[in-house]
Formats: structure tokens, sequence, C-alpha cells
């Protein structure tokens, strides 16, 4: 963060201090809410969980070296205390991205948030330093923490943004006002929560309505409910997608023997070939968003091919590949899911068996629940179980309850039998049964809502192999994509 003393601070968050003993210490280091992350000069920012009330780590933090908390309470060390902590972290955070005058790029959507703000920051980060979310930190403790990692040497402040709701998307934005804002698509996730994809629609372009009248609104125009949010804003819009009409788009789209997309990207200024590392023709929508940014950011088109060429995944757990000495392929895709991330994954798998196939390898989908889809559950999980058949996936292994039985039924009613597919109750099962009949040459899926927790069947499986030795996830064998 831009250095700023305490007294500046409790001005802009409206705190009051306590035990400060020189109110002109400033802030050097990092804004952290986990004490173990403290650095010298930090600012340590005291939330109360549902488990952990960080206002009992104020003394550890300062001890290690923060040089004050930000708390609802006072504490016995140096503080700056405010009647809302989530409020305060959001003043400060607007205040710090003003003074800056950083370029931000903000993008939203039910799927492929976190896999194109990871293309976007690879991209921009070529062309001058880019600060962008980690993981999925997305929310409105993430952004704002986020946003106070940008330094004065920063010109690409990239931010993924999400929703659980009407008006969460516009208080991100208050926090962090865009100038590009990207949707990337509607779809079913969290729909249980918002009621149908036009509550979805119109949460999701809360983001292209924040933007200024020189902004640039980046829509996908292959998708009907996105393209029509260029209604709603003031700002100049980009189309991106597939479609004849798109400015920047994709032709030739194709998959490599491995599974991988390749295409030929056309944007205003010209043309160029890319073929991307990562896995599944889903990624040629997110490669686009993000050339469509970094066009919009100056960046030549054979920069952003060769970008896009060389970017891999700097986030856990979304279709992380990684062959195992003894030649199975694990893909761990396990950090969330929804029926859109879903089929795009069952049919990356279906592309990256091919090969195997040819070979005597076979194909393995290690699938569990979507959360939170509501009356549309029964549905999508039994649609899914379906395509795994029609995609002609050679095992399907539905884990855990009543979802799990739903994906299963679904596979039956498909054409399935006994030996393609199968209903076990937990990971452990997953576990034991995938050991027990992994061969070299076949390929493994892995995938459910986060709150799953199937990354444990992926970890277990990258800790054996076939000969018994192990080797640590995503560590001795080789990782694909990265």
């Amino acid at each position: 963060m831009i250095a700023l003393s305490l007294a500046e601070i409790a001005e802009i968050v409206g705190g009051q201090s306590y035990d400060i003993p020189d109110p002109a210490v400033q802030v050097t280091g990092p804004v952290v809410r986990d004490s173990r992350e403290i650095q010298p000069g930090s600012l340590f920012v005291a939330f109360v969980g549902e488990r952990v009330d960080g206002h009992d780590y104020a003394r550890g933090a300062i001890d290690a070296g923060a040089v004050a908390v930000l708390a609802t309470r006072p504490v016995g060390v140096p503080a700056v205390v405010v009647d809302d902590v989530q409020r305060a972290l959001g003043r400060l955070a607007r205040t710090v991205v003003e003074r800056l005058g950083t370029q931000v790029v903000a993008l939203t959507g039910s799927a492929g948030k976190t896999s194109t703000k990871d293309l976007i920051a690879q991209v921009l980060q070529r062309k001058a330093p880019t600060v962008w979310t980690p993981g999925s930190l997305n929310n409105e403790i993430g952004l704002p923490l986020t946003a106070l990692s940008a330094t004065e040497e920063t010109e690409h402040l990239v931010l993924e943004m999400g929703a659980r709701g009407i008006g969460h998307i516009r208080y991100l934005t208050e926090l962090t006002p865009p100038r590009i804002g990207l949707v990337l698509n509607v779809g079913s996730a969290h729909i249980g929560e918002f009621g149908g994809r036009e509550q979805i629609a119109q949460a999701k372009g809360e983001l292209v309505e924040a933007l200024p009248a020189d902004g640039v609104a980046v829509l996908n125009a292959d998708d009907p409910l996105v393209r029509a949010m260029s209604s709603r804003t003031r700002a100049r819009v980009l189309l991106f997608g597939e479609a004849a009409e798109a400015a920047v788009r994709a032709e030739n789209v194709r998959l490599t023997e491995s599974g991988q997309p390749a295409f030929r990207l056309h944007t205003p200024t010209g043309c160029s070939d890319v073929t991307l590392r990562l896995y599944g023709e889903h990624h040629v929508s997110n490669a686009l968003a993000a050339a469509a940014v970094a066009h919009e950011l100056g960046m030549s088109v054979d920069e952003i091919a060769t970008a896009l060429s060389e970017a891999g995944t700097l986030s856990r757990w979304r279709m992380e590949v990684t062959e195992r000495p003894d030649g199975v392929t694990i893909v761990n895709d396990a950090y969330n899911a929804n029926p859109e991330s879903m089929r795009a994954a069952l049919r990356a798998l279906a592309a990256m068996g091919k090969a195997s196939r040819a070979e005597g390898g076979r194909t393995w989908a290690v699938l569990g629940q979507m959360a939170e889809l509501g009356d549309e559950s029964l549905a999508e999980h039994d649609a899914v179980g379906r395509l795994a058949v029609r995609l002609n996936v050679s095992k399907l292994v539905a884990v855990g309850g009543r979802e799990a039985s739903w994906l299963q039924l679904g596979a039956y009613n498909e054409g399935s039998w006994g030996e393609e597919s199968v209903h076990v109750s937990d990971a452990r099962a997953a576990i034991d049964l995938l050991r027990s009949e992994l061969r070299p040459g076949d390929v493994v899926l892995v995938k459910a809502s986060r709150s799953v927790g199937l990354e444990r069947v992926a970890q277990a499986l990258l800790e054996n192999t076939a000969e018994g030795r192990g080797i640590p996830a995503g560590g001795s064998g080789k990782v694909a994509g990265r």
C-alpha cells in the first residue's frame, strides 16, 4: 500500500485512535486480515468471524511487526477503532485507488471469472506493473485488500467481482470504480439464491452501469443476456466472442490432440494465431475477453497472442493438469462447480481422452454436488450425468449424497450401466475405488462445488503411483498448462 500515517488512516475511515504514541507513524507494509501474513509496517484488520475473533490476535500482530490494528474496540495496542471494520476497509481502499490513479479493470460473470482474471493479469503484466485478485478473493473483504496491495508503480489493477445478490457488485464498484468493465456470461451459478437467470443478469449488469462515460464495457457477444447489457451503460461497448460482429473474435477454433484450444485471433488492429496452454474449448471465450481488455489498453495483436499462448494457470484447482510418472493424468478442477463449468470440464475431459483411448486409456469423471441451484438442482445434476454418457466418458464416479445419486441416475437413464457409472458415499470411497482401478493412460477429472472438498481425491491420487512411489501434488509429475 502507499505509505499513509495512522492519523491519515483514522481520518479516512472516520475512526478514533487508541494507544498510538505517534500518529505520524506510517503504514508501509501490506494490509492483512491474517496475523500470519504480517510484515514489518503492516496494518492488521481485526475481523470477527464465526469461529475466530481477529481482536484476539492484535497483540501478536503488533509483536510480529504491524504498526497498528484496525478494530471495532480498543485492544491494548496501537489501534484505529471504527464502528464497522468492513466499511472502513472499503473507504481506505477507495482513497488509495483514487490517489494512485491506477487503471482499474473489473470483471464478473457466472463462470470463468478467475481463469479470465488470471489471463488478463498475465497479459497486462507484460505491458506494465499489474496487481490482480489472488485466487477468488472477489468479495467485500477480498477486493479492498487486493486494491490496497497496489503501489505507486502499479498501472493496472485487475479485480474480480463476485455477487451473492442484487446490489453486491454495485457496492464493490463504489470501492474501486472501474474504467473498464468486463462481463463474461450469465449462467446458473447461485441460481437458487438469485431466483433466476434474469435476476443474475440484473446483478452482473451493475458493473457496466457503474462505468463512466469515457469507460469501456467489454461484453460477450455470444451471450444474449450479456449483450443486452449494452443498453445499461454510458460507456463505449466492445464486443468479444465468435459472433461475426464481435470486434475481438476467434476464427478457426480447434483443439490440439492434448485438448488445448487453438484459434485465429482477430482484433481491430490485426490478426494473429493463438494456441493456449490451458485445457478445454471454453477457454477460448476467456482468452478473447482478455484480448479485448489488452487491446483497449494499447497492446498489439501480436503481443496479445504471444502472451495468451504462454499464459498458464495461476489459481489452484482449476483444470490443473498433472501427469503422474505411471502415465495416469489427473485433472484437478475441484475448486468449484456450476452447470456451465461442469459441462465445459466434461467436454475438455472428452477431448483430452481421445489420444489416451487410442492407446487403451480411459476417461474418468469424478463428480460431486453443484451447490446453490435451488429448484433446478435435480434437473441440472441429471443433465450432467446424461452428458457424461453422450460424451463417451469411460467411467463416471458420482461422489456424495442426494445430488450425486441424481448424477448417477442421469447417466443410467441416458444409457449407462453398472460398470460405466457408480455412486460412492464420500471422497475416501472414491479414492479407494480409483487407486484399485486406475491404469497407465487413464485421464481423471475431479470436479464439484467447493463445499464438497473433492480436491482431496485429486491430492490423494497424486501421492501414490502405480509403483507405490509417493509424489507431492503437482510435484515430480509433469504439470501441464502452468
